[in-house]
C-alpha cells in the first residue's frame, strides 16, 4: 500500500506506516533540517553533511523519484510536471497523512481548494482531491477543535471535515469521505506519555458503503473505550489496559549516569525495562543521549524543585521569596514559614545530596534560589511523562539535577533508540521560529507507537 505523508515532519508517523507494510510514496516537509533526519532514517542512512548537502542541490524530479521533497506542499502543486510525475509514479494512491498548521482556516470557496492555495490544510485537501486515496489521516493538537465562539463559526477540524464529507472539489468525481473525528491519547497506546490530539479518520465513501463503514456523528474519545463505548468501526482500540499505562521509568528507567550508576536510589533502574522490549534497543552506543550542562547554582534550583514535588509543595513559594527579596516585608517571610510548615527535614535530594539540614537553612535557600520564572518541573517517575513540547527546557529529570537528553525525550515519544535524529540539537533567540532542532523535531512528531495501531487499523479497514 502506497502512501503521501505531507508536512512529514521527521518522520514519527510514517514510521509507525512503515512498520505495518505501508510504503512511503512521497514526503513532503519544508525544514531541511526536519527532512535530514526523515532521510536518514527511512531514505538511506546518511554517512555525512556533505552527502546531504549534495540531496538538497538535486533537482525537484530527482527528490520526487527518490520519495523525499524538501519544500513547501505549494511548490509541487503550482507545477503541472511534478504533479504529473508523481502521477505517474503514484497511479493509486492508498492513503494520504499529515497534520498541517490550521490556524485561521476558512471556508469560503469550498469548492475549489485553488481559491485558498495559502492555507495549507487546503493544500493538503487539493493532495486528496488530485490522487483520491482510499484513506485520509489528519492530526493535530487538540486547540483545532475548539469552535470559534465568537464569530459563531466552527472549528478548523470541523471545517474539513466537512469538505471531505461533502466532496473535495468542484468536478463530478470530487472524493468524498466517511469521517471518523478522534481524541486519541498516545498513553491508551502504549506510549509512556499523555499526548492527547485530535484526528480526521476517513475512508473513500465507495468503499466504506461496500463495508457498511460508518462514523459516530460527534467526537470518539480514546479514554470512553474503558467506559465500555468503542465508538465506530472507524475507531482505533486502545491497546493497552488503564492499570499498564507506561510510566517514566518504563520508557526510561535502562538508561542513566556513568557516574551515577552504582547510587542508592538508581537500583530500581537496573531492571529491565518493559519498554525496552517494546522499542527493541539494540545499539551500544546510543545516539542524541547527550547530558545537558547546567551551573552549580541550577543544579541546586533542580534538586529543590524535586524535593519540593516530593514533600507536595507549591513552587509558588519562589513568588513569595521574590516578593520578600524585593521589600524586606516580614509578611512575606512568614508566608514561607507557612509554605514550609510540613517540609522534612534534613532536606534531601533524590540523589542524596543535601539542600538543608534545618527549617532555617531551607528557607535561606529559597531565598536564595528564587526566581521569577517558576515553570520547571520534574518527572514524576511513576507516572506517564506529561506531552512532550519542542522547547524542554521546563522538564527536569525526575532523579537527577538536569533536564531531559533528545533520546530521553524520544523515548517518551516511542521512538526506537536505532532512529536517530540529525542536525543541530537546539536552537534559541529568533532563531527558535525557523529552526527545527533535534528538540524540536522529536516534540513536533506523531508518536511511532500510536502511529503503528493507527496504521494498522486502516489497513485493516481498506485491504
Amino acid at each position: 500500500m502506497k502512501y503521501i505523508d505531507l508536512f512529514a515532519g521527521c518522520g514519527g508517523l510514517s514510521l509507525g506506516f512503515e512498520s505495518v507494510g505501508f510504503k512511503l510514496g512521497l514526503a513532503i516537509e519544508k525544514s531541511p533540517m526536519a527532512s535530514e533526519t526523515f532521510y536518514h532514517n527511512l531514505i538511506k542512512p546518511l554517512d555525512s553533511d556533505k552527502s546531504w548537502k549534495t540531496y538538497l542541490n538535486q533537482s525537484t524530479e530527482k527528490k520526487i523519484e527518490t520519495g523525499l521533497y524538501v519544500g513547501e506542499t505549494i511548490t509541487l502543486l503550482e507545477n503541472e510536471e511534478f504533479i504529473d510525475q508523481l502521477k505517474e509514479k503514484l497511479p493509486l494512491t492508498d492513503l494520504i497523512i499529515g497534520g498541517p498548521p490550521c490556524q485561521g482556516f476558512s471556508m469560503a470557496g469550498k469548492r475549489n481548494p485553488k481559491d485558498h492555495r495559502n492555507e495549507l490544510p487546503w493544500q493538503f485537501l487539493e493532495y486528496v482531491e488530485i490522487f483520491k486515496p482510499k484513506a485520509v489521516l489528519m492530526e493535530n493538537v487538540v486547540g483545532m477543535r475548539r469552535r470559534f465562539n465568537k464569530h459563531n463559526e466552527d472549528s478548523p477540524f470541523q471545517k474539513i471535515k466537512k469538505v471531505l464529507e461533502s466532496g473535495v472539489g468542484n468536478s463530478e468525481n470530487s472524493p468524498q469521505y466517511i469521517v471518523q473525528e478522534l481524541q486519541l491519547n498516545a498513553m491508551h497506546y502504549g506510549v509512556p506519555q499523555h499526548r492527547p490530539r485530535v484526528f480526521l479518520l476517513g475512508i473513500r465513501k465507495d468503499i466504506a458503503e461496500v463495508k457498511s463503514l460508518t462514523a459516530t456523528t460527534d467526537i470518539w474519545f480514546s479514554s470512553n473505550f474503558f467506559d465500555g463505548n468503542i465508538g465506530s468501526p472507524l475507531c482505533p482500540i486502545p491497546t493497552i489496559k488503564e492499570k499498564d499505562i507506561l510510566s517514566v521509568y518504563d520508557a526510561i528507567g535502562d538508561l542513566y549516569d556513568e557516574e551515577n550508576r552504582n547510587l542508592k536510589y538508581l537500583n530500581i533502574l537496573n531492571k529491565k525495562s518493559a519498554f525496552k522490549k517494546v522499542i527493541k534497543h539494540k545499539k551500544e552506543e546510543l545516539s542524541n543521549h547527550n547530558l545537558r550542562n547546567h551551573s552549580d547554582k541550577i543544579k541546586k534550583r533542580f534538586r529543590l524543585y524535586q524535593y519540593f514535588s516530593e514533600q507536595g509543595i507549591s513552587t509558588k513559594v519562589f513568588n513569595i521569596a521574590s516578593k520578600y527579596n524585593a521589600t524586606s516585608d516580614k509578611v512575606y517571610y512568614h508566608e514561607i514559614e507557612k509554605a514550609l510548615v510540613n517540609a522534612k527535614v534534613p532536606a534531601l535530594s533524590p540523589d542524596d545530596m543535601v539542600i538543608a539540614r534545618d527549617k532555617n537553612e531551607l528557607i535561606d535557600t529559597v531565598l536564595e534560589l528564587a526566581t521569577k520564572k517558576h515553570s520547571q518541573r520534574p518527572l514524576k517517575a511513576i507516572e506517564p511523562s506529561p506531552t512532550v513540547v519542542s522547547i524542554p527546557d521546563d522538564v527536569i529529570h525526575p532523579t537527577l539535577a538536569r533536564t531531559m537528553t533528545v533520546r530521553e525525550q524520544a523515548r517518551f515519544q516511542s521512538f526506537p533508540d536505532y532512529f536517530e535524529f540529525k542536525s543541530k540539537e537546539t536552537t534559541g533567540g529568533a532563531m527558535r521560529k525557523v529552526d527545527v532542532p533535534q528538540y524540536t523535531q522529536v516534540g513536533n512528531a506523531v508518536p511511532p507507537l500510536m502511529a503503528k495501531v493507527i496504521a494498522q487499523h486502516i489497513k485493516d479497514l481498506i485491504s
